[in-house]
């Protein structure tokens, strides 16, 4: 939004603008304190306000040296009752203490991490702690760092703080928060205050149960044609035919697209025939599948029967594509083999120690082979087809088999043991264990996304008391292995029947779990807890002038927003009526000069708020004779929510311009040759408000896409509509 210029400059026009372009120098040399003393030289000077007006300024908060540096912090405004901390804290939100802080609370006088400031003629002043400057200023050095005593700000929002000493713990009018990131973080700020749950939590919940497709056993969503292949044996009792097959279904809704329930036996001929595990999908459309006991076939969406191949020897036990098109790799027992899928005919055959299952990762030319009955997993080399390294798999000999499978993006195995997930590097060092309360028997990788999805299954063993009957689905990034979505219960997902199976779409938004015990294939869809993706900041207006506040927030479901506002300094809030949009428009009017405002954004997971900001209304000032003084004489801005009208214009020219709240620039001129500059408060508005100090232009660029801008409304000229 802009105002619209006046058309007549005049001496007294160009005067002011010169008047005003001195002002904005001034404002941007007094956000840059003399003779800070920073380590580094990444971030510029960023202030906040707070509850009773104080306005905290640091001399960095981005790009901070992970090891340490200093950072110089100034104040002023401050009770002049109160002693107060300086310290970087863990940032809890409003009306929260900040707490653990780097150094802890400074009562000695001798930290270098806090500073204890206090009111002049305090019994600690001296030593132990330094008094107030006039007006409630100080100006003080405290070195910083990532990590210590207790605190990580890896892991935590962390902030330059002021809060009361420990003579008032309980006093959170003198909290002010400035966020700060380290090298490689995102500045504070972003992501917002979660009510219920952290901003951005990931969740799955149900959203469909397909019931089509008899007793699934495996599943693979094509990736060309999108179809969802299952893998199915009869379920008795529950329908009039035998379900056995390969069967393909509309992800959306389930419904039942094909069913191929026939392929070739050991003479050639068709018969029923169930898929036991599917080896990967045909280009387009269609799957390679085993089908019990040595049956090799192939088929897709619309085929009568499928085609396929039967094998001489042990009844197959794992299944993969193999190392060109037209083979696959097949375990029988411990017998490795690839095959030609056309002809059944063995190119290369391995005899092992022992194992059935198996992992293939084409990308580096090797194959997982997992010996759960010795406790070992051998490393094939598919170039020379030979054993090239055997390790251990711990826990010992005898753990319930569950998966091997591998991340395609970075080669690592993932082997589910009893109700232990381990994870081994491509070089087979074993990296990491992920335990949990269930037994671990599948897993997919979403490389979009860099997770991992972990199927587990409850004993199905009621007598146990480790048993509930209740599976499980875990999530963890592929990176660092940390749980990336909140774990989700499975009601009635139990082992006793078969072993559930997965499939992920790609970008992790949903997800397919089998229960072969109960028939079905439950469809999860991905939630996110609203994450506040723009947020305003902290802002100063003339009377009268228009004031725009902006956020936005992402989540799923797409999360609604709601305006509040606190007149009391954030001790309590309320809603703003009508403020259901991610902008947020009034007038501002004297009377709402303190006022602090923070938008609600809510979904079905959670409530996520962004910080408050301070509206901060100074006098309006004059232009040209004739002109309004700052604001339209007859304006009906409703003060008490700050969502009123803008009111009526004025009946002659009077200021124009555009101000932001990260500074000030010249008002337009009218009919008149009027013009008007925008006031500054506190040393300049760039300052006050927390916008970093840059040129005017990057300064006005910057804090507009950070959601804020103030307009000073030009009125309109008596000879017509602007």
């Amino acid at each position: 939004m802009t105002s619209t210029p006046g058309t007549a400059p005049g001496g007294q026009s160009r005067l002011r603008r010169r008047a005003g372009t001195a002002a904005v120098a001034a404002l941007l040399l007094a956000g840059i304190p003399v003779g800070a003393a920073v380590s580094a030289d990444a971030g510029t000077p960023k202030t906040a306000t707070g509850p009773q007006g104080q306005k905290l300024t640091v001399s960095a908060n981005t790009g901070l040296d992970p090891a340490g540096q200093k950072v110089r912090v100034q104040g002023e405004g401050y009770g002049l009752t109160t002693g107060i901390y300086v310290a970087l804290c863990k940032d809890n939100g409003d009306n929260r203490v900040p707490s653990p802080c780097l150094g802890g609370a400074d009562m000695s006088g001798g930290s270098k991490t806090s500073q204890w400031i206090v009111p002049p003629g305090d019994p600690y002043e001296g030593d132990l702690a330094q008094a107030f400057g006039p007006g409630g200023t100080f100006d003080v050095e405290i070195e910083i760092a990532q990590k210590g005593d207790g605190l990580d700000c890896a892991e935590v929002a962390c902030s330059v703080v002021t809060r009361a000493d420990h003579r008032a713990a309980g006093d959170r009018t003198q909290d002010v928060r400035i966020p700060v990131a380290f090298a490689g973080q995102d500045p504070g700020g972003g992501g917002g205050e979660g009510v219920d749950v952290p901003a951005g939590t990931i969740s799955y919940k149900s959203a469909a149960e397909f019931t089509t497709a008899g007793k699934p056993l495996d599943l693979l969503l094509h990736p060309d044609s999108k179809k969802l292949y299952v893998g199915a044996d009869n379920l008795p009792d529950t329908a009039d035919v035998d379900e056995r097959g390969l069967h393909v279904l509309n992800p959306e809704t389930g419904t039942s697209e094909s069913w191929i329930s026939q392929a070739p036996g050991s003479t050639g001929a068709l018969r029923p025939s169930a898929a036991a595990r599917i080896a990967g999908p045909l280009p387009g459309d269609g799957v390679v599948y085993n089908y019990p006991l040595r049956g090799v076939g192939s088929a897709k969406s619309g085929d009568e029967a499928a085609s396929g191949v039967w094998l001489a020897g042990p009844t197959i036990t794992d299944i993969a594509p193999g190392t060109t098109p037209d083979t696959v790799l097949v375990a029988q027992g411990a017998t490795l083999s690839e095959i030609e899928r056309a002809t059944g005919t063995a190119t290369r055959t391995l005899t092992l120690p022992g194992g059935t299952q198996f992992a293939a990762d084409p990308e580096r030319g090797a194959l997982w082979y997992s010996d759960f009955a010795a406790g070992k997993m051998h490393r094939v080399d598919l170039t020379s087809f030979t054993v090239s390294g055997s390790f251990d798999l711990p826990g010992g000999p005898g753990g319930m088999a569950g998966f091997t499978e591998t991340d395609p993006a970075t080669g690592a195995v993932w082997v589910g043991v009893d109700r232990s997930v381990l994870v081994f590097d491509a070089a087979g060092t074993l990296v990491k264990t992920l335990v949990g309360k269930d037994l671990a028997r599948d897993a997919a990788f979403d490389t979009a996304s860099g997770r991992a999805y972990v199927v587990r299954q409850d004993g199905g063993d009621l007598s146990d008391p480790a048993n509930d009957n209740n599976g499980t689905l875990t999530v963890y990034g592929t990176e660092d292995f940390a749980v990336a979505a909140k774990d989700l219960s499975l009601p009635g997902n139990h082992s006793q029947a078969g072993a559930a199976s997965l499939a992920v779409e790609p970008g992790g938004t949903t997800v397919f779990v089998t229960s072969p015990a109960e028939g079905k294939i439950t469809k999860l869809v991905r939630q996110v807890s609203p994450l506040v993706t723009r947020a305003p900041a902290d802002l100063t207006a003339e009377e009268g002038e228009e004031v725009a506040l902006t956020a936005e927030a992402e989540g799923a479901p797409e999360p609604t927003v709601r305006w509040q506002v606190s007149t009391d300094g954030a001790q309590t809030w309320k809603d703003v009526e009508g403020a259901t949009e991610s902008a947020l428009t009034f007038t501002a009017r004297t009377a709402q000069d303190g006022y602090r405002y923070r938008a609600e954004f809510r979904n079905d997971v959670g409530t996520t708020r962004t910080a408050a900001v301070t509206l901060t209304v100074t006098a309006a000032t004059g232009g040209d004779t004739g002109g309004d003084v700052g604001g339209d004489t007859d304006g009906n801005g409703d003060a008490s929510n700050g969502a009123g009208s803008t009111g009526g214009d004025g009946a002659t020219g009077g200021d124009g311009g555009t101000q932001t709240s990260g500074g000030s620039t010249n008002g337009g001129s009218d009919s008149t040759g009027g013009t008007g500059t925008a006031a500054t408060s506190g040393g300049g508005s760039l300052a006050a408000t927390g916008a970093t100090v840059m040129s005017v232009t990057l300064a006005a660029a910057g804090l507009v896409g950070a959601g804020v801008l103030v307009h000073r409304r030009a009125r309109r000229r008596t000879e017509g509509a602007l």
